[in-house]
């Protein structure tokens, strides 16, 4: 059963619920008949409920897969950093293989199309020190390099000697077109944040200050407003809740 999205129902509730009293309060300053008036704020409350859940569920969904995608590529790379040499060759050799390009390892040496290919995944970027000792060792001979990130200067000496890399997108890209990304990955399981932990953030001390604050301004704003209803609840409601996250909060 695929699990509630609490804040989107949250959302939708409140943009409706505003857009409601909204609507109420212009058409009561205008003078339409009580029963028309709410009958016309509840049309226009679902309408905006409706507009609300469209948007902000397409924005999410593209928000929650490119989230995804990196997390599933950070967990590959760091796989890549944490397995032996001769297991990230195998990984790449059969992903090159998939790829439909000629991959082999004379050696300790992994060739791709003819062209050693290094790899060299680590879990800071590959500092120009790493890639002088690589030129050092190669010379003129052609290379690529298959890392997570380089420095700045890295890149630039790689480029100033006509050396390449391939990046952490383009290895995440390539094992995921291919189907061939090891399993089960190291420290694979990304944990996750769960519902307790996100409402004892919620009730932590601290925020009693922005709770206060916004009741606040929203009974200040309940003043200068022609339906001043929706201020009062929503800024009375804010006010006691700093007052009880004070008392007894999370420290």
């Amino acid at each position: 059963m695929r699990k509630l999205d609490i804040p989107l129902i949250l959302d939708v509730l409140f943009y409706s619920v505003a857009s409601w009293f909204l609507a109420l309060g212009i058409l009561r300053y205008y003078r339409v008949n009580t029963g028309v008036s709410i009958a016309s704020s509840t049309l226009i409350a679902l309408a905006t409920g409706v507009l609300a859940f469209l948007l902000i569920y397409s924005r999410r969904r593209k928000k929650v897969l490119g989230k995804k995608e990196q997390e599933q590529r950070d967990a590959l790379l760091l796989h890549l950093a944490l397995e032996r040499n001769e297991r990230v060759r195998a990984a790449l050799i059969e992903a090159f293989t998939k790829d439909e390009k000629e991959a082999h390892c004379e050696g300790d040496v992994l060739a791709v199309d003819g062209t050693p290919l290094i790899p060299l995944f680590t879990m800071q970027p590959v500092s120009a020190d790493a890639v002088a000792r690589l030129i050092r060792e190669y010379g003129t001979e052609p290379f690529q390099l298959a890392c997570n990130s380089l420095t700045p200067e890295a890149e630039k000496l790689l480029q100033s000697f006509g050396k390449s890399a391939i990046r952490a997108d383009e290895i995440y890209a390539l094992f995921s077109r291919t189907d061939t990304t090891p399993s089960p990955l190291i420290c694979g399981e990304i944990p996750r944040k769960s519902i307790r932990k996100n409402l004892r953030r919620s009730f932590s001390k601290k925020n009693a200050r922005p709770f206060f604050v916004s009741g606040l301004i929203l009974l200040i704003m309940s003043l200068f407003t022609f339906f001043p209803i929706y201020y009062l609840v929503t800024g009375s409601i804010l006010l006691v809740s700093s007052v009880c996250i004070r008392a007894f909060g999370y420290a």
